[in-house]
């Protein structure tokens, strides 16, 4: 029911909270992505190739080079679909930087007026990222058309927001979008204990405001929330007597005492519902800010009067159920078994030292969404 209330509030206080943002003509900047890793044994993140398998991202979205497309391409984390928003009551001419000093910038869309480096080397350790756009034009209270695909695709969710539609160059979106992957340790390890619980171990100075121990298995799911993390904590396994609408809500508040606007918070989770909630184990967590700011520094001229930047951090986790499901399907060479595991099932048979089929296929790295 907490959560539920902080849900509630914030829709009946959303209008007044934009504007107070936006009093005395003030430019808002508004931020959410994802940064996906997995966990190994002992709870460090390890490395694994995040483009294995089937595109998700329309074709007129930019993307690094064609290298990009092969599965080779490895890092500790996948920095997924960071999306920046504007509010200002009036129009407004931009010029937004962002870097990645730990990783390379993989896809964006509208075109960049810079971006470093070129080209992707799937054998060189990503590094020293950069993507910049002049002339960014903030227009509220416009109603382009955004470019659309035949296809679907979990990039449109991310448009259902109150921000002010940008025009760049001749291309229009309602937000900048971007994508990358990193060679940074995720900011907490989680690892199973010997007697079945989940250790999560916060590695950073700053407090992890939000974590969530989410399992799912057979449809049914389960939650913990743990609060302002510092060290380490141990949980239970979660009881699989929840629903997803239940867990929606928490998240919802969440996101929104995290420091975005409901209709953002109800973008993100829609944009990753299918993915967030899939059958396995995870930890989903909130990133503290000065770590938001360090991994991915970000600068908007001229500067707005407030920027809040909200990424959910998830770190995959091999669970029991898990390793006897990769087990059984290994031995049955089920392959449609093992392929729901999608780009996780590498790094998950690598820990449990098994071999794949031979059988099974390799993606390519998938083809855009027409």
């Amino acid at each position: 029911m907490k959560f539920a209330t902080i849900v509630l509030v914030s829709a009946l206080g959303l209008v007044t909270a934009q504007a107070a943002d936006l009093g005395n003509d003030a430019l808002v900047a508004h931020e959410w992505g994802t940064f996906t890793s997995v966990a190994g044994a002992d709870g460090a993140s390890v490395k694994w190739a995040p483009l294995y398998g089937t595109s998700d991202l329309p074709c007129f979205v930019n993307r690094l080079s064609a290298q990009v497309a092969k599965a080779s391409l490895s890092g500790l984390v996948r920095m997924e679909t960071p999306v920046l928003y504007f509010y200002s009551q009036h129009p407004a001419t931009l010029s937004v930087d962002v870097k990645f000093p730990q990783g390379w910038m993989t896809e964006w869309y509208p075109n960049a007026s810079k971006v470093s480096p070129a080209s992707a080397d799937p054998f060189t350790p990503a590094k020293n990222g950069q993507l910049h756009w002049d002339s960014v034009l903030a227009m509220p209270g416009e109603d382009p058309a955004f470019p659309r695909s035949k296809g679907a695709s979990r990039y449109y969710a991310a448009r259902e927001t109150d921000a002010a539609p940008l025009l760049v160059g001749t291309q229009s979106e309602k937000l900048i979008f971007y994508r990358g992957i990193g060679n940074f340790p995720a900011p907490i390890q989680p690892r199973y204990t010997s007697a079945g619980k989940l250790e999560i171990r916060n590695i950073t100075s700053d407090s992890i405001p939000v974590a969530i121990f989410f399992e799912s298995q057979d449809r049914k799911v389960g939650y913990r929330i743990a609060r302002n993390v510092q060290g380490a904590i141990t949980l239970d396994s979660p009881e699989l007597t929840s629903d997803l609408a239940t867990l929606r809500k928490d998240l919802t508040g969440i996101l929104v005492e995290s420091g975005l606007y409901e209709k953002e918070a109800l973008a993100m989770i829609e944009t990753w519902h299918d993915s967030w909630f899939e059958e396995g184990a995870r930890v989903l967590y909130i990133m503290p800010r000065n770590e938001v700011d360090s991994v991915l520094p970000l600068s908007i001229a001229p500067e707005p009067a407030k920027t809040a930047r909200v990424f959910v951090g998830r770190v995959e986790v091999l669970s029991q159920a898990t390793r006897e499901t990769i087990a059984t399907a290994i031995s049955k060479n089920d392959i449609a078994a093992l392929s729901k595991f999608g780009r996780f099932l590498i790094p998950f048979v690598n820990q449990m030292n098994l071999r794949l089929p031979n059988n099974i296929p390799t993606p390519s790295g998938g083809e855009c969404v027409q």
